[in-house]
């Protein structure tokens, strides 16, 4: 796992400049999908940042395949109109597209025109990507990610050689319950071997989620104090202030649950929880991340609630609740909200809660992970005006901002001894001056040089499934579901949760 976009690390006093990260290999990038929304808006931003760090080669290529009718020159056109869109909403940030940059691409870019059934597709694939490496990335609705590598398969486009790798990158959803999650990887694996297979998931690529194994295991005051001796509890929040907007069709048949919480959550609290791997190999991480996930306590419904946010205020603004959102049932008992409370039975963490909140329409947009410690001893303070003593937390911010505030106490200037809490707060954009990214640079860079560190292996993906399949099983009832205003904190039902145990989530807003 590389940092491909810092170029230096500054320290207190000292500063050391890193040797340049290698260029990809040359090879292909194709993209099944090249001519959607989620191509335009981050992938090609991101092979444009990777191409200014000057990271691509010069037999670098992009196919984009899809079914629209359109010309290598309509296709041109579009990725620089998109380009121009990502460059210049970047607020304080935007920048003019850089011409030097775009001259080198603009040649690299061909358009394959075709249906992701149709065998002419994958020959036409071959035919401009003969011989090279390729990798072939799935930017499809998931009901076509077993067909397209079917195909290829069949077309023996993902053979390798001596000489040339074929990997490929699968979106999520990556199934929609543990048994859909077993049966697509059977699907994949009777035409890939794991080591081609790079399951993404782009929480991973945000630089703090890279940086909790950076945090714990190279700083020798974390590791002896992340243990059952030392943390009370760990609340790991994903919070949205976006409604459903224009996907209720694929929300009403998915909901927070399944949305959220079997990978983007999972992969939190694995990388939270985790013991220390032998080495950064990406099997050696990914096989800590599995342990962990194996050792999740078994779910019961007073550990699970599920919410649906109703008519609010998010900001100064009125939205109306999930039920009136546009192609939403108007009795839907998808849950938008869901709270959960996870035990991990191991030596590490045995008796340490795991709370885990995701939701949309919240009171702000916010992903976060905090650590809390247990109190001091209070008697050294009985005689003192103090009344209590403030928690240590440590907070690892996730998005919109990167970083990590520690909260403490100290004492407040003055004769007596009064305590006051107090915090540091490390920011990643103060601290480094980095240009703006989409999140995706580090991970499609990692699958060119064959970096699977941040990517999921079919054991991890199945074990997040196995966790929160039996809340699948339960079914959707309309007497565990929840209300919230939109623009609130969450349901009543969710505090509780932690109100039975004598904790309190830490605030959205």
């Amino acid at each position: 796992m590389e940092n491909i976009i810092a170029s230096a690390v500054s320290q207190v006093g000292d500063t050391h400049h890193e040797a340049a990260p290698r260029r990809s290999p040359p090879g292909s990038f194709v993209i099944f999908g090249g001519g959607g929304d989620l191509t335009r808006r981050l992938l090609l931003p991101a092979i444009y940042n990777l191409a200014c760090a000057g990271l691509l080669d010069d037999g670098f290529g992009i196919v984009a395949v899809d079914r629209a009718d359109l010309t290598d020159e309509q296709l041109r056109d579009n990725v620089r109109t998109a380009l121009e869109d990502f460059t210049a909403r970047r607020g304080a940030e935007a920048v003019r597209l850089r011409e030097d940059v775009w001259a080198w691409m603009l040649p690299r870019i061909r358009y394959v025109q075709g249906d992701f059934e149709s065998v002419q597709t994958y020959q036409a694939v071959a035919d401009v990507t003969a011989g090279q490496n390729c990798i072939f990335y799935l930017a499809v609705a998931a009901r076509f990610f077993g067909p397209i590598v079917d195909r290829l398969g069949e077309a023996g486009l993902v053979r390798e050689g001596p000489d040339a790798f074929r990997r490929v990158i699968v979106e999520k959803p990556f199934g929609h319950d543990l048994q859909s999650a077993i049966a697509l990887n059977t699907r994949l694996l009777n035409t890939l071997e794991e080591q081609q297979i790079y399951r993404i998931d782009h929480y991973l690529g945000k630089e703090t989620v890279q940086n909790i194994l950076a945090l714990r295991f190279s700083n020798g005051f974390f590791e002896p104090l992340w243990n059952r001796q030392n943390i009370d509890h760990v609340q790991i929040t994903a919070a949205e202030t976006v409604g459903v907007e224009q996907r209720a069709k694929f929300y009403e048949g998915t909901g927070a649950l399944r949305d959220m919480v079997p990978n983007h959550v999972m992969q939190l609290l694995a990388m939270t929880a985790m013991e220390a791997p032998i080495s950064f190999d990406a099997d050696a991480v990914r096989n800590e991340k599995t342990k962990v996930l194996d050792a999740i306590h078994p779910l019961v419904p007073a550990d699970v609630v599920r919410g649906q946010y109703a008519p609010g205020m998010v900001g100064a603004k009125a939205v109306p609740g999930y039920r009136q959102e546009p192609g939403v049932d108007p009795h839907s008992l998808t849950e938008t909200y869901v709270a959960m409370k996870f035990g991990i039975d191991n030596w590490r963490w045995a008796g340490v809660p795991f709370y885990v909140r995701t939701g949309k329409r919240l009171a702000a947009r916010k992903t976060e992970i905090a650590i809390h410690f247990k109190s001091a001893p209070y008697a050294l303070f009985r005689d003192t005006p103090v009344d209590k003593l403030a928690p240590n937390i440590m907070v690892i911010h996730i998005q919109p901002t990167e970083g990590v505030t520690m909260q403490f106490s100290a004492k407040i200037p003055g004769p007596s001894v009064r305590l006051g809490g107090v915090r540091m707060k490390f920011d990643y954009a103060e601290w480094f001056s980095e240009g703006p990214s989409t999140g995706y640079e580090t991970l499609i860079y990692d699958c060119m040089i064959g970096d699977a560190t941040l990517f999921q292996r079919a054991d991890n993906i199945e074990a997040g499934w196995r966790a929160v399949q039996p809340v699948l099983d339960w079914g959707q009832d309309a007497r565990s579901l929840a209300f919230y205003a939109a623009g609130s904190e969450g349901p009543e039902a969710a505090d509780a949760l932690l109100a039975r145990d004598h904790r309190h989530w830490l605030k959205i807003g």
